[in-house]
């Protein structure tokens, strides 16, 4: 039996959490708010993303810096920019756009920025204080946009199966941890598979919410999902055409599905959105 499928639009509640926040912007006394992004490299997708993030600054009243390094910098030289970026009073938001070049220490760079300005969330400082249930670190992006996505659509993840694909630092684990905190629009009963786990579509048959976060296209099927469920696709794909298309083959799995995501249009616009809600609150806090 199929069920009626309804889309959450990711597009439409980024927009709301944008106007939210243009109308706190546009009415502080002081500068506006300053996001930097310190980009490494040449990667095209990088640029597009980066592309979308100031236009989203702009839209919302953000002030926006880039800071493009050739990708032959060195790691030591990389963290002098961030060190002095940090020591900057008027910078409220530092964010080092993802990949870095392979000779470059990624978890060294992140650990170098200010958790205060940490507005991606990736500091060890602020991932341990999501693990710890601490509301004064900053959430990852894409975890909290899910969050606020369910939360607009009034989908309560309390009680319910979560399963999770995908173990990154960015999103599974940190995703993980804040769907099983004791909280309201938590309090879930969360699964993590990946690419060790065994009996893999027994699980996902399993779950009430499908979270699918790892990066290989079309790659959840209709038959692992049960009649009714929520799922969430976090993927960005390219087919050969190519459009940009998910982890989930959207076609065939969506008439299975209660609420599914779009790609584009699900959990990229919520992702900037918390960027912008992180970089607000960043420039609050640094006020009071």
């Amino acid at each position: 039996m199929w069920v009626t499928m309804k889309r959450l639009d990711g597009t439409l509640v980024a927009e709301k959490i944008r106007e939210t926040l243009r109308d706190k912007v546009s009415i502080l006394a002081r500068r506006k708010p300053l996001l930097v992004i310190v980009w490494v490299g040449t990667n095209r997708a990088s640029e597009t993303y980066i592309r979308a993030k100031e236009k989203a600054c702009h839209g919302v009243g953000i002030a926006f810096a880039l800071i493009h390094l050739n990708e032959s910098i060195t790691s030591s030289a990389l963290l002098e920019h961030i060190r002095a970026l940090n020591q900057r009073p008027a910078v409220d938001a530092i964010l080092v756009q993802l990949p870095l070049p392979p000779h470059i220490d990624t978890d060294r760079a992140i650990q170098t920025i200010d958790p205060t300005k940490d507005v991606d969330g990736l500091h060890p400082i602020n991932q341990g204080k999501l693990l710890l249930g601490d509301p004064s670190g900053f959430c990852p992006c894409t975890p909290a946009g899910i969050l606020a996505l369910l939360s607009h659509y009034k989908i309560d993840p309390q009680g319910k199966h979560v399963v999770i694909a995908g173990r990154s630092n960015i999103v599974g684990k940190p995703l993980a941890a804040l769907l099983m905190q004791k909280r309201a629009g938590c309090n879930a009963t969360v699964t993590l598979i990946h690419s060790a786990s065994t009996h893999i579509e027994h699980l996902t048959k399993e779950a009430d919410i499908l979270i699918i976060a790892i990066g290989k296209r079309h790659w959840l099927k209709a038959p692992m999902v049960k009649e009714g469920a929520i799922v969430i696709d976090v993927g960005i794909n390219q087919d050969e055409k190519p459009n940009i298309v998910g982890d989930v083959d959207f076609d065939n799995v969506a008439p299975k599905c209660a609420w599914i995501t779009p790609v584009p249009g699900g959990v990229g616009p919520m992702t900037i959105a918390m960027l912008m809600h992180n970089t607000v609150r960043s420039y609050e806090n640094r006020l009071l």
